[in-house]
């Protein structure tokens, strides 16, 4: 099975931590020249940057705001113009603003809708003219077991992860004939920076609804990614990759 992204240029939203940063690690061991953005994590983004040159990978890193087309089209033309490819493009940038519906603001509904589905269309439309032109790659997303089952105090996220499903598999059948991919990976329970501030009792709930009984690492996921961007996975596209320990089948 070949799992190597020798040579390919690749970029990865939200990439400085947790399971953004396993992604763009995996990718660059893999061989792959990895761009990543960043909002707010400069010392971080730093760090990251190098780690991967100490490795001896090309590599760049973007305060972006994910929210923002220009932004992302400003990123993308980078990429391009430095790398003069960009082969795979990772959407993980996300956030969440759990609340019950009764007491969720309309500004918390905004910035989750806006930061992880809003975002997924402003890098996959920036991308969209260099990959037709390319005549190839690979767009993978990042939902959540959440946008499949849903979960309560959750609308707004579930609502941004259901909506990559929909959005990727309709992109999907519109690249198909450009020799272009479009797949998603939804994660389950996921130990992260995100995760471990949640209350002990609901993180034992969770783990309760997973029959293989631990939660996932950030690696886990990144072996996901890393399958759908190489060339072992060319001819699956418009698939959902569940990684949830069967927390949902």
């Amino acid at each position: 099975m070949n799992l190597r992204l020798d040579g390919k240029s690749v970029l990865v939203t939200g990439g400085t931590r947790g399971i953004g940063r396993a992604i763009v690690e995996f990718l660059a061991d893999a061989g792959a020249k990895v761009a990543f953005t960043y909002r707010s994590r400069v010392d971080e983004a730093q760090n990251l940057e190098i780690v991967l040159r100490e490795k001896g990978v090309e590599t760049m890193s973007f305060q972006s705001d994910a929210a923002s087309l220009e932004s992302a089209q400003k990123t993308v033309d980078e990429v391009v113009s430095r790398w003069g490819s960009i082969d795979v493009l990772v959407n993980n940038a996300g956030v969440t603003k759990d609340n019950l519906m009764l007491r969720m603001s309309e500004e918390d509904w905004d910035t989750v809708i806006d930061t992880n589905l809003k975002s997924v269309f402003n890098f996959a439309k920036a991308a969209y003219r260099p990959m037709m032109k390319q005549r190839a790659g690979k767009i993978i997303s990042l939902s959540s077991v959440v946008g499949a089952a849903g979960n309560p105090g959750q609308t707004n996220y579930a609502a941004s992860k259901a909506g990559i499903i929909g959005f990727s598999k309709s992109l999907a059948k519109e690249l198909a004939s450009r020799g272009i991919t479009v797949n998603v990976v939804a994660p389950g329970y996921v130990e992260t920076e995100m995760t471990a501030v949640m209350p002990e009792q609901a993180k034992q709930a969770m783990l309760s609804a997973v029959p293989l009984g631990r939660p996932a690492s950030p690696q886990d996921i990144a072996a996901a990614v890393l399958f759908l961007a190489s060339p072992a996975a060319d001819y699956i596209t418009g698939q959902v990759l569940h990684v949830n320990g069967g927390m949902y089948m």
